[in-house]
């Protein structure tokens, strides 16, 4: 692969990829709004921010197959191995040390710190739909009328 500028390949990816969706707003005051699903990419919006096909340095945290969460960062040689450059940890320790974990290697090791409340929120999401897919904690049922 050829190195290239964050910003350079965020102008040539911004308006069409295979990984934006595009969802039309509900007036015509609201406009449309771009999602995106790369890996990578933490909020899911179509932003130079938090996109993972134009940043050198991504944090994404997704949950595994074995309902559990993993914290998967690009590494130094990302630019030119591709697949190879992630580091993938676990995070299947108690909630306050996998938080723990997040902050020290993505937020307080200069890596990306600007992703520190996107990274905590999206892990908040994965733990709570892990702790329901094993039957930890029950779902909310719906109320249906006047109760």
């Amino acid at each position: 692969m050829v190195v290239a500028a964050d910003s350079l390949v965020w102008e040539l990816v911004k308006n069409n990829n295979s990984f934006m969706r595009k969802k039309n707003g509900h007036t015509s005051r609201s406009g449309s709004i771009r999602f995106s699903v790369e890996r990578g990419n933490l909020m899911s919006r179509s932003t130079y921010k938090y996109s993972g096909l134009a940043n050198s340095k991504t944090v994404d945290i997704s949950a595994t197959d074995d309902n559990r969460a993993s914290l998967t960062i690009k590494t130094k040689k990302a630019s030119t191995s591709g697949k190879s450059g992630k580091a993938s940890i676990a995070l299947n320790k108690s909630f306050r040390r996998t938080e723990k974990t997040i902050l020290s290697q993505a937020t307080d090791s200069f890596y990306r710190p600007d992703l520190k409340n996107a990274a905590l929120a999206k892990y908040s999401a994965v733990y709570r739909s892990n702790r329901r897919a094993k039957g930890v904690k029950k779902p909310v049922p719906v109320k249906k009328g006047r109760a």
